[in-house]
């Protein structure tokens, strides 16, 4: 059998989204964690990552880039988002009231039709992201 790497671009959407739960599945490992893949977004959520204490258990929206979301406000979720190869896991209310209170994000038009993306990590955005940073052990 000859292995060959994907283009993740190549891939479709959904493809891209199971690329992406199985790379951040390999991180969270590091951290104790296993996931559960969702197929309808329970709770908002595209997948459980459950920990081996046995109580801890997150509801993880995946996405490309670093989102907030109205539709997300009071459930209870984190977002998980990949960008250079470097993953994020943040708790969505609590870094959306932060980028709410220091910047001008409720005056767009995004934010008022409900969600808002960072196409891009500035470096106001890389410091309060930065306890959110999960770094994969090296074997």
């Amino acid at each position: 059998m000859n292995f060959t790497p994907i283009n993740y671009s190549d891939l479709t959407a959904k493809q891209q989204e199971n690329y992406n739960a199985n790379k951040l599945g390999g991180v969270l490992a590091d951290y104790g964690f296993h996931c559960i893949r969702l197929s309808d977004d329970w709770q908002g959520a595209d997948l459980i990552a459950v920990h081996i204490d046995g109580s801890t258990f997150l509801k993880i929206q995946l996405k490309g880039r670093c989102t907030i979301s109205k539709k997300y406000l009071g459930k209870d979720i984190y977002i998980a988002f990949c960008t250079h190869n470097i993953w994020y896991l943040y708790p969505h209310d609590e870094i959306a009231h932060q980028l709410l209170e220091s910047t001008n994000i409720a005056q767009t038009d995004s934010w008022n039709k409900g969600t808002y993306s960072f196409p891009h990590l500035s470096n106001q955005l890389e410091n309060i992201l930065h306890p959110y940073l999960l770094t994969p052990s090296i074997l």
